[in-house]
């Protein structure tokens, strides 16, 4: 071999870079679609607060700790389907099944305060959704939150029954990274909801 070919520039080695499937990419699609969405119904609230003649304030009519309690067991609730998506990483069915169910009751457990808020708040306050301005943006606010967290409550309990099944594939880590996506993307939008209406609303209007 010449001089010259031994010479020559040895070239870069490839580095392949993981990039999101097509799966992936819609639920990345869809998931910005929704922060737009909530996006607007946030702005809404905060634009109506305080216009109202009558009927209960936010500060009036709502209470921190049950709240602290709901969001707290949603919040966790993103650290407890990580620990199961590892579990599933290593191949431990068990475990996974056991975070994964952790997961869906936190989120029930969430669900379960709101409809006791929400029970609170008619009964106590006479606070409807038709009831003043305070009332219908509060209600479609947290109600279509409270409609995502039960839509990821069901894929999760699918997922569930499937890995109760031993009926789980690696042809299914897809669909649950996609869950678990949701999962988490609601959980972010519970914070942004949860400082707007609990904190803001509650401290800027008497």
């Amino acid at each position: 071999m010449s001089e010259a070919a031994t010479n020559l520039p040895v070239p870069p080695a490839i580095v392949h870079e993981r990039t999101l499937s097509a799966p992936e990419w819609g639920m990345a699609s869809f998931l910005l679609s929704e922060v737009a969405f909530f996006s607007t119904l946030i702005v809404t609230y905060v634009t109506f607060i305080g216009e109202d003649i009558v009927g209960p304030t936010p500060r009036e009519a709502l209470t921190l700790p049950l709240v602290f309690g709901t969001t707290a067991c949603l919040l966790s609730s993103s650290v407890v389907i990580y620990a199961a998506e590892r579990a599933l990483e290593r191949n431990e069915q068990r475990i996974f099944c056991f975070f994964w169910a952790a997961t869906i009751l936190l989120g029930i457990a969430f669900l379960a305060g709101t409809a006791y808020e929400w029970r609170g708040l008619i009964e106590q306050h006479s606070l409807t959704i038709n009831r003043n301005l305070f009332g219908s943006t509060y209600y479609t606010l947290v109600g279509f939150h409270a409609f995502h967290v039960t839509v990821g409550v069901i894929a999760l309990t699918v997922v569930l029954g499937l890995a109760l099944r031993r009926e789980l594939t690696e042809e299914h880590n897809l669909g649950i990274r996609l869950v678990s996506w949701y999962w988490h993307f609601v959980d972010a939008v519970w914070i942004a909801v949860f400082l707007v209406v609990y904190i803001f609303g509650r401290g800027s209007v008497g």
